[in-house]
């Protein structure tokens, strides 16, 4: 394994590494203006919600790694401590990296890369039109991380009011994640879509309690065919399947591979923890255990 100080390596290799494993990371898409009211729109990767109560997000527009120099956006926000955080979709992703080009202070993005400007409501800064969710903000500190090239300036701010396009909500009121298509960047040119083909869901155990590794039996933590993250999503459950249950699943599904392989319980055991990898991936989690816990039983 590479191992790195990052106080030996220059600071361009550092930031490659960085941003090569670190991701994929949200887009603040963040709409300034400067003290003569001109408008600035910039994207920023280092970005996150820290907060919902107050309701708190942090980005860094970071001084130049080749130059020191400082972005317009934390100019700005130094003189006029407000910013509209537009979220990015695949909808306006090219417009977005056109927006990113080091034009001149004074130069308005809006223009230049074809958005729509709109009022806000509690601030000066202006939303753009096709962001599916927009964010007013107040700044409500700056903290400088360092005052050579590539440190981070830590724009820290509180939502004042949030606006979110009714077609990505779903019957509940609430964000569709298929709907709303967001876009995020990895390192180099690459970014990432959060599209049906790359999203998954797996259930938060924020009232329950699992099992644990440790309450796995052992032959099952020693499968020559399930994997650590397979073994984590078994251990997620409660509870283990009865042995009525497992039995009940071995004589209706599992009847005709114990005829084939009853005999040779190695290979028995190796077609069962198969079977029980493929229903994990489907997440059909008690039906895995019974697959698991029939060959115990068997």
């Amino acid at each position: 394994m590479l191992t790195i100080d990052p106080k030996e390596i220059p600071v361009p290799q550092l930031h490659h590494y960085l941003l090569g494993a670190i991701g994929p990371r949200p887009i603040a898409f963040a709409s300034t203006i400067d003290a003569d009211g001109n408008d600035n729109l910039a994207p920023f990767s280092f970005f996150n919600v820290f907060s919902a109560n107050p309701p708190i997000l942090i980005f860094s527009p970071a001084r130049s790694g080749r130059t020191n120099t400082t972005k317009d956006t934390y100019n700005n926000v130094k003189v006029i401590p407000e910013v509209v955080i537009n979220v990015v979709n695949y909808d306006i992703v090219h417009q977005m990296s056109l927006a990113s080009s080091p034009f001149a202070p004074g130069i308005s993005e809006f223009e230049k890369a074809g958005f729509t400007a709109i009022d806000s409501e509690t601030i000066r800064p202006k939303r753009v039109v096709e962001s599916p969710v927009q964010f007013e903000c107040k700044v409500i500190e700056v903290k400088e991380l360092g005052t050579e090239g590539g440190a981070g300036n830590l724009v820290i701010c509180e939502v004042q009011k949030i606006h979110i396009a009714e077609e990505i909500l779903n019957d509940k009121g609430t964000i569709d994640q298929h709907k709303i298509d967001l876009v995020s960047r990895m390192g180099g040119n690459w970014y990432c879509r959060a599209d049906a083909n790359s999203m998954f869901e797996i259930q938060k155990p924020i009232t329950t309690i699992g099992i644990g590794f440790d309450g796995i039996p052992e032959n099952i933590k020693k499968s020559r065919i399930l994997s650590g993250n397979d073994l984590g999503q078994l251990g997620n459950v409660e509870e283990l399947p009865n042995e009525t249950d497992v039995n009940d699943y071995k004589l209706i599904e599992l009847s005709e591979l114990f005829v084939n392989w009853g005999d040779k319980p190695f290979e028995l055991e190796y077609e069962l923890h198969s079977i029980a990898q493929k229903l994990l991936k489907e997440n059909k989690v008690e039906e895995a255990w019974m697959t698991l816990l029939s060959f115990n039983d068997g």
